[in-house]
């Protein structure tokens, strides 16, 4: 039986490799100011160092540490990241970032299914933790959508903040 995807026809959620550096850069340089409205701003510090960090982190991948994926359209431009980190005991903590000009299309949404189906079959993950600022109502809609259950309420970069989980397992 053939694998179905969630994705729209055309965008494919790939595993991070280092030869996604220079779209990823792009993709983070070109949505900066959007991202900083929702999260905290990576810093110059970050973009200074761009290369050497991808490189960290596609090594820290090999080693089965995380998973990182970017949501890649037909002419391999990346259009989002989702990614998995603090892997351990068959859970991990799920993130995710869409570009300006992509949202409002379901993909962060289908992006998140693909990877709750990735992290079950491939990664052999039990659960996915998640967790948003309580006004980003846009994430909370797609964790809503996506099988996540509110399990708390905290403080995170001085904002209240909600905490998710979803169960991997059927």
């Amino acid at each position: 039986m053939a694998e179905t995807s969630a994705l729209p026809d055309g965008i494919r959620l790939e595993r991070l490799r280092a030869d996604h550096a220079p779209a990823v850069f792009a993709f983070e340089l070109e949505n900066r100011e959007y991202f900083a409205k929702h999260i905290a701003d990576r810093g110059d510090e970050y973009f200074a160092e761009f290369d050497a960090r991808h490189q960290s982190l596609v090594d820290d991948q090999d080693a089965g540490e995380l998973h990182f994926h970017v949501l890649v359209d037909a002419e391999g431009k990346v259009l989002g990241r989702v990614n998995l980190v603090d892997v351990a005991d068959g859970s991990a903590e799920l993130g995710y970032r869409i570009a300006e000009s992509a949202t409002g299309r379901g993909l962060a949404t289908a992006a998140v299914l693909e990877l709750c189906a990735l992290a079950a079959r491939d990664y052999g993950l039990r659960e996915l933790r998640a967790g948003t600022h309580v006004e980003n109502a846009a994430s909370r809609a797609v964790l809503d959508r996506t099988g996540f259950e509110v399990v708390g309420e905290t403080i995170y970069q001085g904002r209240p903040n909600l905490t998710y989980r979803r169960s991997l397992t059927v």
